[in-house]
């Protein structure tokens, strides 16, 4: 089964994407759960000796048929029931007595989100992979253009100067620390459910916590500590932080995207996007890697909001937002995993075109080093004459589509307030690598920070 399961989402999934959540990893999730039971409660003595076996047995051989289940679940209103139920009748069919065990003290809740905790495990460990490639990705170009100098932008316009390569070690960064809580999280949200009926693991009397910590370790999940079938709050602190670092990945694809732009030329997507070309327009070249991560990207944050407004569940057990939520989890991971996929593979395969960065700059006609230009006027003019001097000098520039430069050297000749300041000390504020320099040094750091592992630590390290 592919990770979506309609023609236009499987066209933008990656190639030959394969669920964590697939029926049949739902289905066998669901059947280990109650093969852990029943062997958590026969070495607890809950159940007689020799119950567990058989229904471990059963259960690693019965074949369902996920639309058999679906369709008895329409009336029984979860998949658990039709699932215990046919467990039940094949146990039966072996050993009465052990059938009456099948499921003991356990509720249809306990059954699902325990299979879903298992499939979330397998969707994350997906999804680490899938960032850590981003990540490698991203430093490797932080890196290799740590100095190569580039616009930044600010409301979109250009505003000074950085480097190609901050820009990449700050993506690099931001996603090392997703990662780290997205991995935080997940140690505690995946966790086991067993509550029982109403949470208070009524049926086992005082071995309730010692059966519920037997089972998280025998399927390699959290305990809990307690129930948390209604009580959501740290499973879906998962979600919250999964759909904060897709939201990191579609604001560096969107640079990306905006950076390949052909006005901008920053990037070259050509050796991702051979065939990324437009059904009427010869000439347009599509960039659809980066296309890709933002199209998965863009439910996320519809999904986490209707998973957060599925918190009111009433009482003990909820009717209605629990299950509703049990549709969109598995689709929240699906389009993680696709959407840093997608990432990984687009910042791979990025070119950086670092004579065309050289070139933009230099059409804002040095205008962007007027901070720098005002500051060495400030000493002859005062801090708020050179500033406006600076802002008339720069309306010049553009204008007349002159250099800031010649036409700061021509306000020294007719200011003798300014001759004093040597021409090369005018000359020197214009240059590109100097103002890059701070970036440079911070991209160091910032590597630095990623590679030690000393970052921010998330709020729940």
């Amino acid at each position: 089964m592919t990770a979506t399961d309609n023609l236009f989402a499987r066209a933008m999934a990656p190639p030959d994407a394969e669920t964590a959540f697939s029926d049949h990893a739902v289905i066998a999730a669901m059947l280990r759960f109650e093969c852990a039971l029943a062997r958590g409660q026969e070495r607890l003595g809950l159940i007689p000796a020799g119950i567990a076996g058989i229904i471990e047995r059963h259960a690693q051989t019965l074949a369902l048929d996920p639309a058999t289940l679906v369709r008895e679940t329409q009336t029984a209103g979860t998949l658990a029931i039709p699932l215990v139920h046919r467990l039940s009748a094949a146990v039966q069919s072996d050993s009465p007595d052990a059938a009456r065990h099948v499921h003991f003290g356990a509720t249809s809740q306990d059954v699902i989100d325990t299979a879903l905790s298992s499939c979330t495990r397998v969707a994350v460990a997906k999804l680490d992979t899938a960032v850590g490639n981003a990540i490698v990705a991203a430093t490797t170009l932080a890196r290799r253009h740590a100095a190569d100098p580039i616009l930044a932008r600010t409301l979109l316009q250009a505003a000074g100067i950085t480097t190609f390569g901050w820009k990449f070690a700050h993506a690099a960064l931001a996603l090392a620390r997703c990662r780290d809580r997205v991995r935080a999280t997940a140690r505690v949200s995946i966790a086991v459910s067993l509550g029982g009926p109403t949470g208070s693991l009524s049926a086992f009397g005082r071995q309730g916590p010692a059966l519920r910590a037997a089972v998280a370790h025998d399927l390699g999940l959290a305990d809990p500590g307690a129930s948390w079938h209604s009580h959501r709050d740290q499973w879906l602190a998962l979600a919250t932080d999964t759909a904060l670092l897709v939201g990191i990945a579609a604001k560096i694809a969107g640079d990306i995207a905006l950076m390949a732009q052909n006005d901008v030329g920053s990037v070259t997507l050509a050796a991702i996007d051979a065939g990324g070309g437009s059904s009427a327009m010869p000439h347009k070249h599509n960039p659809v890697s980066a296309m890709r991560v933002l199209t998965a990207a863009q439910p996320v944050p519809g999904i986490v909001a209707s998973l957060l407004g599925g918190m009111r569940q009433a009482h003990e057990r909820a009717l209605g937002e629990w299950q509703s939520g049990l549709a969109l989890w598995p689709l929240l991971f699906d389009r993680a995993i696709d959407a840093t996929t997608a990432l990984a593979t687009l910042l791979g395969e990025l070119h950086a075109d670092t004579a065309r960065d050289r070139a933009n700059i230099d059409a804002q006609l040095g205008v962007l080093f007027s901070p720098a230009l005002a500051a060495r006027f400030s000493p002859a003019l005062g801090r708020h004459e050179a500033h406006a001097l600076v802002a008339t000098m720069c309306a010049t520039a553009t204008r007349e589509h002159r250099q800031l430069l010649d036409v700061a050297l021509a306000a020294r000749r007719d200011d003798q307030r300014l001759a004093a300041i040597p021409v090369d000390g005018i000359e020197a504020v214009f240059d590109i690598d100097a103002a890059a320099i701070t970036s440079v040094l911070e991209v160091d750091e910032m590597l630095a920070l990623i590679s030690n592992g000393v970052r921010p630590a998330p709020d729940n390290a």
